[in-house]
């Protein structure tokens, strides 16, 4: 049946998943992919502040392979959910004691709506799938080292670890994890005593895991990489806190979050109903009562759950609210991907107890006499069946309504626009290099929302230039048109019939209608000249050279710099050019 369960989810997922495609940053790791060679450098390097060399391993593979095909980037994230999964179960089966109760904490996992994200995004896969295989079998070593004290085990705990951080900096946790693990579930007595046992005894995995931990600190910190988005208040914090926990974890992990905020391109947030959202809260209460009373062990389990959220939490309270979409983080389901897991080991425990635990600590449940009548107990047995047929059903349809907004993809439709206009273009066709629309990259990812990166992976690709007299560019829809620039104009000329008069040999300062700041622009430089030569085009600092042709013309042309005036430099003597238009700005499709 557990097999039965997995496959089903995975042939689920991977199903949603060919409704999406490619989303943002996948866009930017697959330029940068093309980019670069398979070296040192480019495996060491951090993207978002994560050191990922195991991922863009696995990406520089993938985008050379498939590029922007879906098939084999969806088979890849299916693979990995299978066997995390299946790893999953046995750990289940492992940990905790034996029955058909093993399917609730293991269903809770694999049909999770809060990890739809990490089997429908392959790059959001590619650092959270091994993190949580890692997370799993180094937790079902430690189990076997913390019953053995067999070294082979804390071999394999340290295995699994490397393993991890290949693939995510957040792998860390895994170490405070085991440690937790061992304290809650592995040891007897007060706080001090559990601590104080959990040391004396496995102290040779503590300092084995301590020292892979400094040691890739050490190696992380040696890598250029974004500053940290710290928060800028302590209500800040709360505010992500009652979102990160209220809003996202706790409806999730009861069938939520039954409705889903659209986020562009990239997958939605969370958005739960109030009403939902409360109840699912007061059921929570309820099993933790309940399981606390019936097994009081049940109560390390929940600390341990909490425990393990409480750094999740403090980890992108000091990292990601900073930014602009600080405000976002805590409707963002994969940051708890992994407390999910963690979450489900935790419920196994609580509602099922431990192989580990004694008997003693299981307590007889002390149901009032009221409750003891059969007519009662029916009425209780028909609840239970009722809530868990509602959490799946808030399940199926919180899965359904995150695939109606994940099958939207402006970025599909952009590329298949643009490869069919690129088939049908007239030989000769030239673009210059501009922005992709923000909604398939946003602008903060420049310079790799240009389009001559957003094009690497493409069948059919655009041929760029830094200079043409009539170039092209793509529209918001990948429709091909004319280029016009707006911006900076030059003001009106003193020559009657001519406006501003470049003679050859002599610069001539044209002021533009304003200042510009540093940055690449694009220059329309529509002129007469009596005849053919070349001209040294200057912005502030920055100069171009340009071919100008005879009679009356147009070129378009790249340039970065600064400066409220440009200068113009015809190089040929007796070569005299007239103009009344100039635009230094940006480039945009014609009407």
């Amino acid at each position: 049946m557990a097999i039965t369960l997995i496959l089903v989810s995975v042939a689920w997922r991977a199903g949603l998943a060919t409704r999406g495609w490619f989303s943002q940053d996948e866009f930017v790791i697959a330029a940068q992919v093309l980019d670069t060679g398979l070296e040192a450098d480019y495996l060491l390097r951090t993207f978002n502040n994560h050191l990922m060399p195991g991922g863009l391993l696995v990406a520089w593979l993938m985008v050379r392979v498939a590029g922007f095909a879906t098939w084999p980037w969806v088979l890849l994230l299916a693979v990995g959910q299978a066997a995390v999964g299946l790893a999953t179960w046995r750990l289940l089966r492992s940990l905790l004691r034996p029955g058909w109760g093993l399917l609730i904490p293991l269903c809770l996992f694999v049909f999770s709506p809060l990890t739809l994200e990490v089997s429908s995004l392959w790059l959001v896969g590619l650092l959270v799938l091994p993190m949580q295989l890692a997370l799993v079998l180094a937790v079902a070593a430690q189990v076997r080292y913390a019953r053995t004290r067999r070294p082979r085990h804390l071999v394999a705990v340290a295995f699994w670890l490397v393993f991890g951080l290949l693939f995510d900096t957040k792998s860390l946790l895994i170490v405070p994890l085991l440690f937790l693990l061992t304290v809650f579930l592995f040891t007897s007595g007060r706080a001090w005593r559990s601590l104080v046992t959990a040391i004396r005894r496995y102290w040779p995995a503590w300092l084995l895991l301590s020292a892979l931990s400094v040691a890739y600190l050490a190696l992380y910190l040696t890598r250029p990489s974004g500053e940290l988005n710290e928060p800028t208040s302590v209500g800040q914090v709360l505010t992500f806190l009652g979102d990160l926990v209220g809003e996202t974890l706790v409806p999730g992990l009861l069938g939520g979050p039954w409705r889903w905020t659209y986020a562009g391109d990239g997958p939605p947030l969370v958005d739960p109903y109030d009403i939902a959202k409360w109840l699912s809260w007061a059921l929570l209460v309820t099993l933790v009562v309940v399981t606390v009373r019936r097994r009081p062990s049940a109560g390390r389990a929940w600390l341990l759950l909490a425990s393990y959220l409480g750094m999740v939490a403090a980890l992108f309270a000091v990292t990601r609210l900073g930014g602009p979409l600080g405000p976002l983080v805590g409707a963002v389901p994969r940051y708890v991907a992994d407390v999910v897991l963690v979450a489900a080991i935790c419920v196994g425990a609580a509602l099922l107890g431990t192989r580990d635990a004694d008997e003693d600590e299981v307590s007889a449940w002390p149901v009032p006499t009221v409750l003891r009548e059969p007519g009662a107990f029916a009425v209780g047995l028909v609840s239970i069946i009722v809530v868990l047929a509602t959490v799946g059903v808030g399940t199926l349809w919180s899965t359904a309504r995150f695939g109606d907004n994940w099958k939207t993809k402006y970025g599909r439709e952009y590329l298949a626009t643009t490869q069919a206009e690129l088939a049908a273009a007239p030989p000769g066709t030239v673009f210059l290099d501009t922005v992709v629309p923000d909604r398939v990259v946003a602008g903060y990812f420049w310079p790799d929302n240009l389009q001559s990166h957003f094009f690497r992976p493409a069948e059919r690709r655009p041929t760029f230039v830094q200079e043409a007299a009539k170039p092209s560019t793509f529209d918001d829809f990948g429709r091909i048109r004319p280029v016009v620039v707006e911006g900076r104009k030059i003001m009106s000329g003193p020559v009657a019939g001519c406006g501003h008069l470049a003679q050859g040999g002599q610069p001539t300062r044209i002021p533009l209608d304003g200042p510009l700041v540093e940055w690449p622009y694009v220059v329309h430089f529509g002129y007469l000249s009596s005849g053919d030569s070349t001209a040294l085009f200057r912005l502030g600092d920055a100069t171009r050279e340009i071919t100008l042709r005879s009679g009356l013309n147009d070129v378009f042309f790249l340039i970065e710099g600064s400066g409220d005036a440009v200068e113009v430099t015809v190089r040929t003597p007796g070569v005299g050019v007239c103009t009344q238009l100039i635009t230094v700005g940006r480039a945009v499709p014609a009407p």
